[in-house]
Protein backbone atom coordinates (compact mmCIF):
# COMPACT_ATOMS: atom_id res chain seq x y z
CA UNK A 1 0.00 0.00 0.00
CA UNK A 2 1.07 3.32 -0.83
CA UNK A 3 1.64 5.82 1.59
CA UNK A 4 -0.52 8.85 2.07
CA UNK A 5 2.22 11.57 2.21
CA UNK A 6 3.82 10.25 -0.93
CA UNK A 7 0.22 10.36 -2.73
CA UNK A 8 -0.03 14.13 -1.42
CA UNK A 9 3.58 14.75 -3.10
CA UNK A 10 2.61 13.39 -6.03
CA UNK A 11 -0.52 15.02 -6.56
CA UNK A 12 1.42 18.71 -6.39
CA UNK A 13 4.32 17.94 -8.10
CA UNK A 14 1.62 16.56 -10.95
CA UNK A 15 -0.34 20.26 -10.52
CA UNK A 16 2.41 22.52 -11.26
CA UNK A 17 3.59 20.21 -14.04
CA UNK A 18 0.19 21.33 -15.53
CA UNK A 19 0.10 24.67 -14.77
CA UNK A 20 3.33 25.16 -16.31
CA UNK A 21 2.41 23.69 -19.51
CA UNK A 22 -0.72 25.75 -19.64
CA UNK A 23 0.97 28.71 -19.42
CA UNK A 24 4.05 27.91 -21.89
CA UNK A 25 1.20 27.16 -24.43
CA UNK A 26 -0.80 30.30 -23.76
CA UNK A 27 2.24 32.58 -23.90
CA UNK A 28 3.62 30.77 -27.11
CA UNK A 29 -0.15 30.84 -28.80
CA UNK A 30 -0.20 34.73 -28.14
CA UNK A 31 2.75 35.87 -29.48
CA UNK A 32 2.61 33.60 -32.76
CA UNK A 33 -1.20 34.88 -33.45
CA UNK A 34 -2.01 37.72 -35.74
CA UNK A 35 -4.91 38.65 -35.00
CA UNK A 36 -5.80 41.31 -32.85
CA UNK A 37 -6.08 40.48 -28.84
CA UNK A 38 -9.42 40.76 -27.09
CA UNK A 39 -7.78 42.83 -23.86
CA UNK A 40 -4.98 45.27 -24.80
CA UNK A 41 -2.55 45.75 -22.06
CA UNK A 42 -0.12 47.85 -23.96
CA UNK A 43 -2.11 49.81 -26.54
CA UNK A 44 -0.69 50.93 -29.57
CA UNK A 45 0.27 54.81 -30.10
CA UNK A 46 -3.32 55.20 -32.75
CA UNK A 47 -5.21 53.61 -29.57
CA UNK A 48 -3.71 55.37 -26.92
CA UNK A 49 -4.60 58.68 -28.81
CA UNK A 50 -8.22 57.50 -28.42
CA UNK A 51 -7.78 57.11 -24.78
CA UNK A 52 -5.77 60.41 -24.07
CA UNK A 53 -6.45 62.54 -26.95
CA UNK A 54 -3.56 65.14 -28.05
CA UNK A 55 -4.81 69.01 -26.58
CA UNK A 56 -4.54 71.52 -29.70
CA UNK A 57 -6.59 74.25 -30.65
CA UNK A 58 -7.61 71.89 -33.98
CA UNK A 59 -8.83 68.41 -32.04
CA UNK A 60 -10.24 70.77 -28.84
CA UNK A 61 -10.74 73.95 -29.08
CA UNK A 62 -11.72 74.46 -25.25
CA UNK A 63 -8.66 73.21 -23.07
CA UNK A 64 -11.11 73.47 -19.94
CA UNK A 65 -13.31 70.65 -21.66
CA UNK A 66 -10.85 67.92 -20.87
CA UNK A 67 -8.69 69.28 -18.23
CA UNK A 68 -10.24 71.33 -15.67
CA UNK A 69 -8.30 74.40 -14.90
CA UNK A 70 -6.77 74.97 -11.51
CA UNK A 71 -9.11 76.57 -8.78
CA UNK A 72 -7.23 80.05 -7.81
CA UNK A 73 -5.77 80.19 -3.97
CA UNK A 74 -7.95 81.58 -1.38
CA UNK A 75 -4.92 84.73 -1.63
CA UNK A 76 -5.50 85.15 -5.18
CA UNK A 77 -9.16 85.12 -5.34
CA UNK A 78 -8.75 87.63 -1.99
CA UNK A 79 -6.59 90.03 -3.95
CA UNK A 80 -8.14 90.27 -7.29
CA UNK A 81 -11.34 91.19 -5.26
CA UNK A 82 -9.51 93.78 -3.65
CA UNK A 83 -7.78 95.64 -6.65
CA UNK A 84 -11.44 95.02 -8.66
CA UNK A 85 -13.96 97.81 -7.59
CA UNK A 86 -16.85 96.47 -10.45
CA UNK A 87 -15.84 92.30 -10.42
CA UNK A 88 -18.17 89.98 -8.69
CA UNK A 89 -18.61 91.69 -5.17
CA UNK A 90 -20.16 94.91 -7.00
CA UNK A 91 -18.77 98.31 -6.31
CA UNK A 92 -16.80 99.54 -3.72
CA UNK A 93 -16.84 102.47 -2.01
CA UNK A 94 -13.00 104.69 -1.47
CA UNK A 95 -12.47 103.14 2.15
CA UNK A 96 -10.53 101.99 4.34
CA UNK A 97 -10.15 101.03 7.88
CA UNK A 98 -8.68 102.85 10.32
CA UNK A 99 -6.64 101.48 13.53
CA UNK A 100 -4.92 104.07 15.89
CA UNK A 101 -2.90 101.56 18.10
CA UNK A 102 0.92 101.45 19.80
CA UNK A 103 3.03 98.62 19.12
CA UNK A 104 1.76 96.60 22.32
CA UNK A 105 -1.78 96.14 20.96
CA UNK A 106 -0.04 93.71 18.44
CA UNK A 107 -1.88 90.60 19.40
CA UNK A 108 -5.45 91.95 20.16
CA UNK A 109 -5.77 93.74 16.67
CA UNK A 110 -4.76 90.44 15.40
CA UNK A 111 -7.66 89.22 16.97
CA UNK A 112 -10.23 91.55 15.92
CA UNK A 113 -8.51 91.42 12.05
CA UNK A 114 -9.29 87.60 11.86
CA UNK A 115 -12.68 88.57 13.26
CA UNK A 116 -13.35 91.05 11.07
CA UNK A 117 -11.94 89.24 7.98
CA UNK A 118 -14.10 86.38 8.87
CA UNK A 119 -17.10 87.97 8.65
CA UNK A 120 -17.03 90.73 6.34
CA UNK A 121 -13.53 91.79 4.72
CA UNK A 122 -12.17 88.39 3.56
CA UNK A 123 -15.09 88.92 0.88
CA UNK A 124 -14.93 92.70 0.10
CA UNK A 125 -11.22 93.37 0.39
CA UNK A 126 -10.81 97.20 1.86
CA UNK A 127 -7.41 98.09 2.57
CA UNK A 128 -6.32 99.12 6.46
CA UNK A 129 -4.75 101.92 7.22
CA UNK A 130 -2.54 101.66 10.62
CA UNK A 131 -1.35 104.90 13.11
CA UNK A 132 0.89 105.41 15.77
CA UNK A 133 3.03 107.77 17.10
CA UNK A 134 5.88 105.99 17.29
CA UNK A 135 7.27 103.99 14.74
CA UNK A 136 5.84 100.41 14.54
CA UNK A 137 8.20 97.41 14.23
CA UNK A 138 9.02 95.20 11.72
CA UNK A 139 7.79 92.41 14.06
CA UNK A 140 4.13 93.87 14.39
CA UNK A 141 4.35 94.76 10.40
CA UNK A 142 5.19 91.33 9.49
CA UNK A 143 2.41 89.63 11.33
CA UNK A 144 -0.72 92.20 10.92
CA UNK A 145 0.50 91.61 7.12
CA UNK A 146 -0.36 88.16 7.68
CA UNK A 147 -3.57 88.65 8.72
CA UNK A 148 -5.26 89.44 5.80
CA UNK A 149 -4.51 89.88 1.85
CA UNK A 150 -5.63 93.33 1.74
CA UNK A 151 -3.52 96.08 1.02
CA UNK A 152 -1.76 97.14 4.11
CA UNK A 153 -0.36 100.88 5.27
CA UNK A 154 1.69 101.70 8.54
CA UNK A 155 2.16 105.48 9.44
CA UNK A 156 3.30 107.82 11.77
CA UNK A 157 1.45 110.80 13.32
CA UNK A 158 3.40 113.69 12.83
CA UNK A 159 4.74 115.07 15.86
CA UNK A 160 2.82 118.44 15.86
CA UNK A 161 -0.45 116.65 15.51
CA UNK A 162 0.94 114.33 19.26
CA UNK A 163 2.07 117.22 21.42
CA UNK A 164 1.24 120.21 23.20
CA UNK A 165 -0.12 123.27 21.35
CA UNK A 166 1.98 126.59 22.84
CA UNK A 167 -0.42 128.30 24.95
CA UNK A 168 -0.90 124.66 27.02
CA UNK A 169 0.61 125.25 30.66
CA UNK A 170 1.68 122.01 31.17
CA UNK A 171 2.00 122.43 34.92
CA UNK A 172 -1.28 123.11 35.18
CA UNK A 173 -2.11 120.31 33.38
CA UNK A 174 -0.14 118.10 35.21
CA UNK A 175 -2.62 119.34 38.55
CA UNK A 176 -5.43 119.04 36.87
CA UNK A 177 -4.40 115.37 36.23
CA UNK A 178 -3.69 114.60 39.33
CA UNK A 179 -7.15 115.94 40.62
CA UNK A 180 -9.03 113.72 38.23
CA UNK A 181 -7.19 110.48 38.98
CA UNK A 182 -7.91 111.68 43.09
CA UNK A 183 -11.51 112.08 42.13
CA UNK A 184 -11.61 108.66 39.87
CA UNK A 185 -12.10 109.83 36.69
CA UNK A 186 -12.15 107.26 33.76
CA UNK A 187 -8.59 107.67 32.42
CA UNK A 188 -8.30 111.62 34.45
CA UNK A 189 -4.77 110.69 35.34
CA UNK A 190 -3.66 109.27 31.43
CA UNK A 191 -1.52 112.30 29.59
CA UNK A 192 -0.84 110.17 26.15
CA UNK A 193 -5.30 109.35 26.49
CA UNK A 194 -5.88 113.18 25.98
CA UNK A 195 -3.40 113.39 23.12
CA UNK A 196 -5.07 110.56 21.76
CA UNK A 197 -8.54 112.25 21.95
CA UNK A 198 -7.44 115.30 20.44
CA UNK A 199 -5.73 113.99 17.74
CA UNK A 200 -8.89 111.59 16.88
CA UNK A 201 -11.00 115.00 17.17
CA UNK A 202 -9.66 117.07 14.72
CA UNK A 203 -5.93 115.31 12.91
CA UNK A 204 -6.77 111.39 11.82
CA UNK A 205 -8.67 112.45 8.65
CA UNK A 206 -5.96 114.73 8.00
CA UNK A 207 -3.18 112.30 7.76
CA UNK A 208 -1.43 111.72 4.50
CA UNK A 209 -2.55 107.96 4.56
CA UNK A 210 -6.03 108.91 5.03
CA UNK A 211 -6.63 111.96 2.84
CA UNK A 212 -7.13 109.81 -0.08
CA UNK A 213 -10.05 108.08 1.17
CA UNK A 214 -13.69 109.41 1.19
CA UNK A 215 -15.03 107.19 4.17
CA UNK A 216 -13.07 105.60 6.95
CA UNK A 217 -14.62 102.80 9.14
CA UNK A 218 -12.59 103.32 12.95
CA UNK A 219 -11.87 100.04 14.31
CA UNK A 220 -9.96 99.40 17.47
CA UNK A 221 -7.58 96.74 18.65
CA UNK A 222 -9.43 93.92 21.03
CA UNK A 223 -13.06 94.61 19.33
CA UNK A 224 -15.18 92.13 18.06
CA UNK A 225 -17.95 91.92 15.42
CA UNK A 226 -20.75 88.90 15.90
CA UNK A 227 -22.27 89.63 12.86
CA UNK A 228 -22.28 88.28 9.21
CA UNK A 229 -21.86 90.95 6.91
CA UNK A 230 -20.60 88.97 4.38
CA UNK A 231 -23.64 90.63 1.69
CA UNK A 232 -23.81 93.92 3.55
CA UNK A 233 -21.03 96.41 2.71
CA UNK A 234 -21.71 99.35 5.04
CA UNK A 235 -19.49 101.74 3.55
CA UNK A 236 -21.78 101.18 0.24
CA UNK A 237 -24.58 101.68 2.48
CA UNK A 238 -23.10 105.26 3.88
CA UNK A 239 -21.93 106.14 0.30
CA UNK A 240 -26.06 105.22 -1.60
CA UNK A 241 -27.58 106.51 0.92
CA UNK A 242 -25.47 109.60 1.35
CA UNK A 243 -25.05 109.20 4.88
CA UNK A 244 -22.20 111.43 6.96
CA UNK A 245 -22.22 109.47 10.14
CA UNK A 246 -22.51 105.57 11.33
CA UNK A 247 -22.40 104.47 14.68
CA UNK A 248 -24.05 101.24 16.79
CA UNK A 249 -23.35 102.14 20.51
CA UNK A 250 -24.88 105.61 22.21
CA UNK A 251 -23.93 106.15 25.94
CA UNK A 252 -23.95 108.93 27.65
CA UNK A 253 -20.81 110.87 28.93
CA UNK A 254 -19.07 111.22 31.97
CA UNK A 255 -20.16 114.07 33.76
CA UNK A 256 -16.71 114.86 35.20
CA UNK A 257 -14.92 114.53 32.01
CA UNK A 258 -16.19 117.53 30.18
CA UNK A 259 -17.40 120.41 32.92
CA UNK A 260 -17.49 123.22 30.43
CA UNK A 261 -17.90 121.41 27.02
CA UNK A 262 -21.64 122.51 26.58
CA UNK A 263 -20.87 125.92 27.87
CA UNK A 264 -18.34 126.19 24.57
CA UNK A 265 -20.38 124.76 22.34
CA UNK A 266 -23.29 127.08 23.38
CA UNK A 267 -20.57 129.95 22.78
CA UNK A 268 -19.41 128.37 19.22
CA UNK A 269 -23.13 128.39 18.21
CA UNK A 270 -23.48 131.89 18.85
CA UNK A 271 -20.57 132.74 17.05
CA UNK A 272 -21.49 130.57 14.03
CA UNK A 273 -24.90 130.07 12.77
CA UNK A 274 -24.14 129.29 9.37
CA UNK A 275 -22.49 126.42 10.79
CA UNK A 276 -25.44 124.84 12.21
CA UNK A 277 -28.31 122.58 10.01
CA UNK A 278 -31.43 123.49 9.85
CA UNK A 279 -32.91 119.85 10.18
CA UNK A 280 -30.37 119.52 13.08
CA UNK A 281 -30.52 116.50 15.79
CA UNK A 282 -30.39 119.03 18.97
CA UNK A 283 -32.92 117.37 20.46
CA UNK A 284 -31.20 114.24 20.98
CA UNK A 285 -28.55 115.73 22.76
CA UNK A 286 -30.31 118.26 24.77
CA UNK A 287 -34.12 117.98 26.63
CA UNK A 288 -34.09 121.66 26.74
CA UNK A 289 -33.53 123.24 23.34
CA UNK A 290 -29.54 123.65 23.58
CA UNK A 291 -29.73 125.02 27.50
CA UNK A 292 -28.00 121.88 28.93
CA UNK A 293 -26.26 118.88 27.53
CA UNK A 294 -27.71 114.97 27.98
CA UNK A 295 -24.57 114.00 27.70
CA UNK A 296 -25.46 111.56 25.02
CA UNK A 297 -23.01 110.40 22.49
CA UNK A 298 -22.03 107.83 19.90
CA UNK A 299 -19.49 105.36 21.16
CA UNK A 300 -16.46 106.37 18.53
CA UNK A 301 -14.33 103.54 18.92
CA UNK A 302 -17.12 102.15 16.29
CA UNK A 303 -17.65 105.13 14.07
CA UNK A 304 -18.18 104.86 9.85
CA UNK A 305 -17.64 108.52 8.41
CA UNK A 306 -17.70 110.42 4.90
CA UNK A 307 -14.39 112.25 5.87
CA UNK A 308 -15.70 115.43 3.61
CA UNK A 309 -17.87 115.97 6.63
CA UNK A 310 -14.91 116.02 8.89
CA UNK A 311 -13.18 118.34 6.67
CA UNK A 312 -15.56 120.48 6.62
CA UNK A 313 -15.40 124.59 7.35
CA UNK A 314 -18.20 123.81 9.52
CA UNK A 315 -16.27 121.09 11.19
CA UNK A 316 -12.62 122.17 11.61
CA UNK A 317 -13.74 125.28 12.66
CA UNK A 318 -15.63 123.55 15.32
CA UNK A 319 -12.60 121.67 16.33
CA UNK A 320 -10.41 124.77 16.47
CA UNK A 321 -12.70 126.89 18.52
CA UNK A 322 -12.67 124.10 21.35
CA UNK A 323 -8.87 123.38 20.65
CA UNK A 324 -8.09 126.66 21.62
CA UNK A 325 -10.14 126.41 24.73
CA UNK A 326 -7.40 123.93 26.58
CA UNK A 327 -10.16 121.66 27.33
CA UNK A 328 -8.62 118.88 25.68
CA UNK A 329 -5.92 118.94 28.07
CA UNK A 330 -7.30 120.89 31.36
CA UNK A 331 -9.97 118.82 31.33
CA UNK A 332 -10.76 115.30 29.31
CA UNK A 333 -12.99 116.01 26.53
CA UNK A 334 -13.12 113.06 24.68
CA UNK A 335 -13.41 112.52 20.59
CA UNK A 336 -17.04 110.87 21.48
CA UNK A 337 -18.70 113.55 22.43
CA UNK A 338 -17.05 116.01 19.89
CA UNK A 339 -17.94 113.81 17.18
CA UNK A 340 -21.05 113.56 18.38
CA UNK A 341 -22.40 117.14 19.69
CA UNK A 342 -20.77 117.81 15.90
CA UNK A 343 -22.84 115.48 14.15
CA UNK A 344 -26.03 116.38 15.84
CA UNK A 345 -25.85 120.22 15.29
CA UNK A 346 -23.57 120.70 12.18
CA UNK A 347 -26.07 117.69 10.00
CA UNK A 348 -29.03 116.68 8.59
CA UNK A 349 -31.23 114.41 11.27
CA UNK A 350 -30.86 112.03 7.94
CA UNK A 351 -27.52 112.12 7.38
CA UNK A 352 -26.38 110.12 10.65
CA UNK A 353 -27.19 106.58 11.05
CA UNK A 354 -27.53 103.68 12.94
CA UNK A 355 -25.86 100.05 11.82
CA UNK A 356 -28.22 97.70 13.81
CA UNK A 357 -27.03 95.08 11.22
CA UNK A 358 -23.65 95.55 12.78
CA UNK A 359 -22.85 93.03 15.84
CA UNK A 360 -20.06 94.81 18.00
CA UNK A 361 -18.33 94.51 21.23
CA UNK A 362 -15.85 96.49 22.84
CA UNK A 363 -15.08 95.51 26.50
CA UNK A 364 -18.44 95.58 28.77
CA UNK A 365 -19.96 97.49 25.84
CA UNK A 366 -22.29 95.31 23.01
CA UNK A 367 -24.46 95.74 20.72
CA UNK A 368 -26.28 92.25 19.46
CA UNK A 369 -29.39 93.21 16.85
CA UNK A 370 -32.77 91.68 18.44
CA UNK A 371 -34.88 91.32 15.48
CA UNK A 372 -35.16 87.41 14.49
CA UNK A 373 -34.11 88.30 10.91
CA UNK A 374 -30.90 89.90 12.03
CA UNK A 375 -30.49 87.25 14.77
CA UNK A 376 -29.89 84.52 11.86
CA UNK A 377 -26.66 86.20 10.96
CA UNK A 378 -25.74 86.90 14.48
CA UNK A 379 -23.94 85.05 17.50
CA UNK A 380 -24.73 87.56 20.39
CA UNK A 381 -27.21 87.42 22.68
CA UNK A 382 -29.61 90.78 22.91
CA UNK A 383 -29.40 89.84 26.99
CA UNK A 384 -25.95 91.46 26.66
CA UNK A 385 -26.79 94.60 25.19
CA UNK A 386 -25.76 98.15 26.75
CA UNK A 387 -28.09 98.16 29.57
CA UNK A 388 -30.87 100.97 30.09
CA UNK A 389 -28.55 103.67 29.97
CA UNK A 390 -27.59 102.92 26.27
CA UNK A 391 -30.89 101.85 25.51
CA UNK A 392 -32.36 105.71 26.43
CA UNK A 393 -29.79 107.61 24.93
CA UNK A 394 -30.48 105.16 21.48
CA UNK A 395 -34.23 105.31 22.17
CA UNK A 396 -34.06 109.24 22.25
CA UNK A 397 -31.71 109.11 18.77
CA UNK A 398 -34.03 106.80 17.13
CA UNK A 399 -37.06 108.78 18.29
CA UNK A 400 -35.87 112.14 16.95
Amino acid sequence: MIPRRLVATARRILLFALAFLAGFLFEHTRNRSSTTPSVILHPQPQEQAQLHPVVTNTIIPDISSVIPLPLPTTTETTTNTAQNDTGNMGPRANAAFVVLLQNKDLHDMRKTMRNLESVFNQKHGYPYVFLNNVPFTEHFKTHIRAMTTSPVKFGLIPKEHWSYPSFINKTQAALNREDMENRNVPYGESESYRHMCRYMSGFIFRHDLVQEYDYYWRVEPGVSFSCDLLDVDPFMIMKTKKYKYGFTIALPEFVDTIPTLWENVKRFRKLHPQHIAKRNSLEWISYDKGDTYNNCHFWSNFEIVDTSFFRSKAYLDFFQFLDDTGGFFYERWGDAPIHSIAAALMLDRREIHFFNEVGYRHGMYEHCPESPELQLKCACDPKDNVDWVQFSCLRRFLET
